[in-house]
């Protein structure tokens, strides 16, 4: 009798490191990592910010819950992703960010390390409060509209837009970094789904009382230096701090900080964003006039605010909520000056051009 002829076997092709699906015992340490390079940078903004307006530690803490909940909402949805409408499906962690932190993971909890050693440094002085610990709940969900009603100010939101393109900026380089890290690079359709997603979770944040979110560059950094390179480690991550959102009694402890540890974390996170900006500027042709009168005039701008608190005083509240933040003004000025120099106005030749102009045989002098 003849043999029956069977199929060829095809084995099955092989998963790339980007949807590998870890076992646990490399999973959860994995997650826990990229938890502890963020979470400084996750909570304190909300003590920051929370001690600046006034607010009281129970005020504190559900700022610092909203901000793990929105975290981890917009982080599961970015590695998990809907189909075509949302999610870059990278190992992509989604926050209200301050600055990053870009080697080494001492380097990376640093400020958190900062922030408990101030902390227990201060108790015997009696300058950490203890209220909203006794206070604040085990298990609940951050109150929608907890701080009031929404208010929609065009001068503001004008201001907001101009700080939502930066922050966009930010979640598209870091799009584009972990696709070169992860070997799948970025294309036009993720950086889409991407800030969709930074889009959905920053509508939804301030419902809450949170933030806008962009990318975190230290957990960029985590995936370039661990090659952990799958996209459910950052999933179990954002899973996490669901979990820690859900928890206010968490947010408590860290409201404990008192305000000259935040005061240094303050320096810290904010002298990291000046010299993020440094290096930035250092990339951007200085060797161009046009270039170096657009930096200068847009920074003189963003001073004007701090130093001159009275100088927009008599000008309309619309051009005060606008000018009067370094951000916005800053901004402003440097997107008008970089339209008109580069796009509107005239440019000056480039010195190559003019060298070559004038090189022998061409009749023309550099004057």
């Amino acid at each position: 009798m003849a043999q029956q002829s069977q199929a060829p076997h095809h084995p099955a092709p092989p998963v790339h490191p980007v949807d590998e699906k870890p076992a646990a015992k490399r999973l959860v340490p994995a997650a826990l990592q990229h938890i502890a390079a963020m979470y400084a940078g996750v909570v304190t903004p909300p003590l920051i910010i929370g001690q600046a307006v006034g607010l009281d530690p129970a005020g504190r803490t559900r700022l610092i819950a909203a901000g793990l909940l929105i975290a981890g909402l917009a982080t599961l949805l970015q590695t998990l992703g809907i189909r075509e409408l949302a999610g870059n499906r990278l190992p992509f962690v989604n926050a209200a960010s301050s600055a990053g932190i870009t080697r080494g993971f001492l380097k990376q909890i640093a400020l958190l390390i900062g922030l408990v050693v101030g902390t227990l440094a201060a108790i015997p002085f009696g300058m950490a409060s203890f209220d909203g610990l006794r206070t604040a709940p085990i298990a609940a969900l951050p109150t929608p509209f907890a701080f009031g009603a929404p208010e929609f100010q065009p001068a503001a939101i004008l201001s907001l837009c101009l700080v939502m393109l930066v922050l966009m900026t930010e979640s598209s380089a870091g799009m584009l970094a972990l696709g070169e890290i992860c070997d799948r690079p970025a294309t036009g359709a993720t950086l889409t789904r991407g800030l969709r997603t930074d889009g959905l979770a920053t509508l939804l944040g301030p419902v809450f009382g949170g933030f806008p979110t962009s990318a975190f560059a230290q957990n960029v950094g985590v995936v370039s230096l661990t090659r952990v390179r799958s996209r459910y480690v950052v999933a179990l991550a954002g899973g996490m701090l669901l979990v820690l959102g859900a928890f206010p009694v968490l947010g408590a402890v860290v409201s404990l900080v008192p305000m000259p540890a935040l005061g240094g974390a303050g320096i810290v996170l904010f002298g990291s964003i000046a010299v993020s900006g440094i290096r930035t500027l250092s990339e951007a042709g200085l060797d161009d006039s046009s270039n170096i009168i657009l930096v200068a005039v847009s920074l003189g701008a963003g001073i004007i605010p701090l130093a001159a608190p009275t100088f927009y005083a008599d000008f309309p509240a619309w051009a005060q909520t606008v000018l009067g933040s370094g951000i916005s003004a800053g901004a402003l000025v440097a997107v008008l000056l970089n339209l008109f120099f580069h796009h509107l106005g005239t440019r000056s030749t480039p010195r190559a051009a003019v060298l070559s102009a004038a090189s022998p045989g061409s009749g023309t002098q550099i004057p």
